[in-house]
């Protein structure tokens, strides 16, 4: 029964996307000029042959590194401050206006004023660790304050020690939380990342393929690469939850 669910579900996204490619294909068509919108015939088109070219994989490997390195260190930043938080009432209230700020403050004001302090090669890094820092911080100061206190007084009453209700009580009551914080903050990191790039254009990133695009009134390079860059941060997702909810599936099990 629930693999029958799930084959449905999937054959009704399928049918979803399928819809909005006829309904693009057919806004195209009736616009007729392919410096405003191409065909999506065109742009898979377009997107082979970007395969083929030599800055291709230098391209989307800059992006890739640099905007994954900086989910990865708002992800450990997020997740230390959230346990400082969740064990010292004062932390909270102190780190609360910066949370704020972060998540009120639209990324294009981050991005021009980080502009000033930082090379335009580093600033997709700090644009995605400032956009996920938020995400992070917040889902796991959540979870960690609606631990079973019942739990963690038995395990106190019985001397547990600390890696023991790290990994029994803790990380267990965790996993949703931090799950969802991931799920929501990768594409996030994308979207950050890549208008980081497309304002600072550093040279070999994916921003400046855009960049060029817009310049050249290009829209067969903009959605090619518009489309690179989703399936990428989609392949990304869909590996590091799986290594995640393995990872959390062993401790389980252990």
């Amino acid at each position: 029964m629930k693999d029958k669910t799930i084959n449905k579900t999937k054959i009704e996204k399928l049918a979803a996307v399928l819809f909005a490619l006829v309904v693009w294909h057919i806004v195209a068509i009736v616009v007729d000029n392919s410096m405003l919108l191409v065909t999506p015939a065109a742009v898979v088109k377009r997107m082979f042959n970007l395969l083929f070219e030599k800055d291709f994989l230098s391209a989307v490997g800059f992006s890739l590194i640099r905007i994954v390195a900086g989910f990865f260190i708002a992800l450990a930043t997020g997740s230390v401050l959230a346990v400082i938080a969740g064990r010292f009432r004062l932390a909270e209230i102190m780190f609360w206006p910066f949370i704020v700020a972060i998540k009120s403050v639209p990324v294009v004001s981050f991005i021009i004023l980080c502009l000033i302090w930082l090379s335009s090669r580093t600033l997709s890094v700090f644009i995605a660790f400032l956009m996920v820092l938020p995400i992070v911080y917040t889902n796991m100061l959540e979870g960690i304050k609606s631990t079973d206190k019942k739990l963690l007084e038995m395990a106190q009453l019985y001397n547990v020690g600390w890696l023991k209700k790290l990994k029994y009580i803790y990380l267990p009551h965790l996993k949703p939380y931090v799950i969802s914080a991931c799920s929501i903050s990768i594409g996030l990191s994308w979207k950050a990342g890549t208008a980081a790039e497309v304002i600072g254009i550093p040279e070999g990133s994916i921003g400046e393929k855009l960049y060029e695009a817009k310049v050249y009134f290009s829209s067969a390079d903009l959605l090619s690469w518009t489309v690179v860059i989703i399936v990428v941060s989609i392949l990304f997702e869909k590996l590091f939850l799986y290594l995640l909810k393995y990872f959390f599936e062993r401790l389980e099990s252990a």
